[in-house]
């Protein structure tokens, strides 16, 4: 008796669909679905009073339904690099997780990798643009090269997620990264304290036409400008995200570079950073704080031999680039032009803490079918919202 009057409960809050709305109007459903839908074949005095009807009952409409009736396909293109592959072979999983549960409704991720970051994008964009694709996921390694596509895109009517790093000037739908500029600025921070304010620091980046990269830079010397006078950089160096140019670069500037007290390598590509410190003799005596958080890494933070590491959550990121050309497509839900996640800073104290999300997070599976994020906290449970990963 309890369960049926919870069902008869539930019938009665239930939200009106078209048919009540026919019921109530005495037409047919075909009528109201052509009102609500702004389809010829009816009079203007019965759309308004469709649509007066609906907005009164609050009526909801059933997207999934009429996405399957539409058996509209939607193809979205995600055009990644290569490397670091620690990186963003994470996005690519993050888009891949929550795409997998939305394949039922015909969503098609389409990938396009290319070498690195401003090598091979233009190429991998053209030949999206040219795939008829829906929706496009990107990593702007050179914006002002990739601009005439973009804009070509946005021509098309095909929305543009930037994903670890912005396009700023080129029309696109939204930005998904890490505040780049607050990470940078906590390297500031940090590598201060560790070195008590008194030293010189090698920056290894990959390449400053890159925003990402540029804005981590300028944090990082606005912090040490400001509460660090005496800490100076002694030179920046671009590698470009290739381990065999970091290796020789670093090598040389370490090797003409006295009395160094910190390196900060900004991107992920420290593993060659640490070989060219080893083989020039100062892998223990030089504070090193490095960005995102892999295998390989993790040792070398277990020893101490790392200070800190800046993780950018790349799992995450692609979840929310996905989930925002998702809601957009099929939706018609517009996401916030920027969304900033916080940089999260691991240290010997809760590098297992990471690494134990990182592993239950590849395995376990939220309710709506899509593995959860990284941050397996309460609040990112299931697929982050917007608002939750602004901040």
């Amino acid at each position: 008796m309890r369960r049926r009057r919870k069902t008869e409960a539930r019938k009665r809050t239930k939200p009106p669909g078209i048919r009540e709305i026919a019921q109530t109007l005495g037409i047919s459903i075909g009528t109201v679905d052509r009102a609500l839908h702004d389809r010829p074949g009816i009079n203007q005095t019965t759309r308004a009073k469709v649509l007066e009807l609906a907005e009164r009952v609050g009526y909801r409409p059933n997207l999934a339904a009429r996405f399957l009736s539409s058996r509209k396909q939607w193809r979205v293109g995600v055009n990644l690099p290569k490397e670091i592959a620690s990186f963003f072979d994470l996005v690519r999983d993050g888009i891949q997780d929550v795409a997998r549960s939305f394949e039922s409704n015909g969503v098609r991720v389409v990938h396009r990798s290319y070498p690195r970051l401003g090598e091979g994008e233009i190429e991998a964009l053209e030949a999206a643009l040219d795939d008829n694709i829906d929706g496009l996921v990107i990593a702007p390694g050179r914006p002002e090269s990739l601009a005439p596509l973009m804009r070509r895109a946005v021509g098309r009517g095909i929305p543009v997620v930037c994903v670890n790093t912005d396009a700023p000037g080129i029309e696109h739908l939204a930005t998904v990264s890490v505040d780049s500029a607050t990470s940078g600025s906590l390297v500031g921070e940090l590598m201060g304290r560790f070195l008590g304010g008194e030293g010189r620091v090698v920056v290894v980046t990959g390449q400053l036409s890159t925003v990402d990269h540029l804005q981590k830079l300028d944090g990082f010397r606005k912090e040490i400008a400001e509460r660090w006078p005496s800490l100076g950089i002694a030179a920046v160096v671009e590698a470009h995200d290739d381990e065999n140019e970091a290796y020789e670069k670093c090598r040389q500037v370490l090797a003409t570079t006295p009395d160094l007290a910190g390196v900060y390598v900004s991107t992920a590509n420290s593993i060659p950073v640490m070989r060219a410190l080893d083989d020039q003799g100062l892998g223990g005596s030089v504070t090193i704080i490095t960005t995102d958080l892999f295998p390989a890494l993790a040792p070398l933070i277990e020893s101490g031999r790392i200070s800190a590491t800046i993780y950018q959550r790349p799992w995450v990121q692609g979840q929310i680039a996905f989930q925002a050309i998702y809601k957009f497509l099929v939706e018609g839900v517009t996401p916030p032009a920027v969304n900033r996640l916080s940089p999260h800073v691991v240290m010997r104290s809760n590098l297992k803490l990471f690494l134990e999300r990182m592993r239950s997070d590849t395995t376990e599976v939220d309710g709506g079918g899509a593995r959860r994020s990284e941050a397996g906290t309460a609040r990112h449970g299931s697929i982050a919202t917007f608002a939750d990963e602004i901040r």
